[in-house]
């Protein structure tokens, strides 16, 4: 267990340098994902309330359609290079690659998630009630809802021809359920909570991510083997 640990961190070591080194990558899902709101706005019209009410599922729709140019992007690097390959051929353990590069991916999608938090304000006029405290604890546990699925995707899609094509039809009907989660506890951080419904759609998400992060750790290693 010790020996997998020490794997995955040092996995998580290279994601995280080569998202510094390489800052495209969030560049240009923070751009997508920013575009993807702007357009959200038009299409609103000047509807203020409807805006408002639907702010919650822009965000994540935003943030949903942006990951899959990170997720597909983590794994085009090790494909080029036949790195993964050599991963697998070298004595590390298929979970502490999942685990370290869906952490990678988990980074990478809380950042531009945090960064469309106060794009939201500005373009739907949606002021969280009772301040951000409770949007930015709801950011990461999306982001751990899509990064987890979206690696094990990526990872099984990495070697098609139409990798940027199947990896959106695989992922979006699975993170549904997280999705929804994500959108209710978000958009109850907007509006109000009067009925005190925020611990119970986090506790679903959290449920969500346990699941997916887990099952991810234990099949991993039947995708990268084949």
């Amino acid at each position: 267990m010790k020996e997998v640990v020490r794997q995955c961190s040092l996995v998580v070591r290279k994601e995280l340098l080569h998202l510094w080194r390489g800052k495209a990558r969030l560049v240009a899902t923070g751009a997508f994902a920013f575009a993807n709101l702007v357009v959200f706005s038009f299409a609103g019209g000047l509807h203020g309330e409807a805006m408002r009410t639907n702010a919650a599922g822009f965000l994540w729709v935003g943030i949903l359609l942006a990951s899959t140019l990170a997720l597909g992007e983590s794994f085009r690097v090790e494909v080029q290079n036949q790195a993964l390959e050599a991963m697998v051929l070298l004595p590390v353990h298929p979970a502490a690659i999942f685990y370290g590069k869906a952490i990678g991916n988990f980074v990478l999608l809380s950042l531009v998630g945090a960064v469309m938090v106060p794009c939201s304000i500005v373009l739907f006029d949606a002021v969280p009630v009772g301040g951000l405290g409770r949007l930015f604890l709801t950011i990461p546990f999306g982001a751990a809802a899509i990064s987890a699925p979206g690696t094990m995707h990526a990872a099984l899609s990495c070697r098609a021809r139409s990798r940027d094509v199947l990896l959106p039809l695989l992922l979006f009907p699975l993170v549904v359920p997280g999705l929804v989660a994500a959108v209710q506890a978000t958009q109850l951080c907007f509006l109000g909570d009067a009925m005190g419904e925020y611990g119970s759609w986090l506790t679903v998400l959290a449920a969500y991510c346990v699941v997916q992060w887990g099952l991810g750790g234990l099949l991993f290693s039947h995708i990268v083997e084949e």
